[in-house]
């Protein structure tokens, strides 16, 4: 190699090590390049996309792309998943998942995805409580009440969910097993059309997300008995929680978080995970939460990755005691 095409091909190299150095600062800098696609695995309308819609519009705002819902409903969340867990790893395609991405491992005989190799966490978005509730027609004013109604009608009751091992399901098993009580679970594709079926009366209760439920329940077309919180909600003050009424430690909900595809770019990782706590931080944002019975969280995608695998290994356990197993 001649002398000039040495110092040319030195000057490429440095060029290029230089290059390397700055991209995770460019990328973030240009980053998002185009409309950003936001999976939600759960119907339109449901306690998921309320939340997630809310996100995608105030993350628009303060990212200057569009941020578009996509709704891919189906196996407890498993195809939204499977979805995204293939798609481009570059922060353009978002999954807004909830805990049935903990639940679906120990739940499903085989996945199509892997939610830790095949993921990576960016944060922690909210928690939704669970509500106990009822058609208006059952003759209960109370948990005790309902308890005993139940007890005395074995066989005779159906209790709603939003999927098969979904959170709303497994919550409702809990409560059925522990306090003895006969009943038929029918599960529904989201919270929306079970909700419905309850408020017509074709099944009687079930545990779902206060805001899938709220209207239901302020129109008088279900009956709110208790909530799942450690300590009652300042939207329903007279609602006790299940904790103080019949299942003493009792406590569960149905949190959400933001997940992209394993291998996308760290300085992405970061810049989304600051988008999405400034959009959880702003005063409107909490506000509308608020309005939906819906805590704000967040975190870094650290404390989210160790959150994920706490409750991977929470759920095992609790699915082994349903004895509940999925296709």
């Amino acid at each position: 190699m001649n002398p000039i095409h040495r110092r040319a091909c030195l000057a490429l190299a440095a060029c290029g090590a230089l290059a390397a150095l700055a991209a995770p600062g460019a990328l973030a800098q240009t980053y998002p390049a185009k409309p950003i696609t936001m999976v939600v695995p759960f119907p339109p309308g449901g306690p998921t996309d309320m939340v997630a819609r809310l996100l995608a519009q105030k993350l628009s705002e303060q990212m200057g792309q569009p941020v578009v819902v996509d709704n891919k409903p189906g196996a407890n969340g498993n195809i939204g998943g499977a979805l995204v867990s293939k798609a481009a790893a570059d922060g353009h395609t978002l999954l807004y998942n909830t805990s049935s991405i903990t639940l679906s491992p120990a739940l499903y005989k085989s996945m199509q995805y892997d939610v830790l190799r095949d993921l990576a966490p960016v944060a922690l978005t909210a928690v939704v409580p669970l509500a106990l509730v009822v058609n208006p027609a059952v003759p209960a004013n109370s948990v005790q009440d309902f308890v005993a109604y139940a007890k005395a009608n074995p066989g005779k009751l159906s209790y709603g969910s939003a999927g098969n091992g979904n959170v709303t399901h497994l919550a409702a098993y809990q409560f059925v097993r522990a306090q003895g009580i006969e009943a038929t679970h029918v599960p529904y594709r989201g919270s929306a059309p079970a909700d419905v079926d309850l408020a017509a009366g074709q099944i009687q209760f079930m545990t779902d997300t206060i805001n899938s439920v709220m209207a239901f329940v302020k129109d008088r077309r279900m009956k709110l008995l208790a909530v799942t919180t450690a300590k009652r909600m300042s939207l329903f003050p007279e609602v006790p929680t299940l904790a103080e009424t019949v299942m003493p430690g009792f406590e569960a909900g149905a949190w959400q978080g933001l997940m992209v595809p394993a291998g996308t770019p760290a300085a992405v990782v970061q810049r989304l995970n600051a988008e999405v706590n400034k959009a959880l931080q702003s005063a409107d944002m909490r506000d509308k939460l608020a309005v939906q019975g819906a805590e704000p969280l967040g975190s870094t995608p650290e404390e989210y990755g160790a959150y994920v695998r706490k409750e991977l290994a929470r759920w095992a356990t609790v699915v082994k005691a349903t004895g509940v197993t999925l296709e």
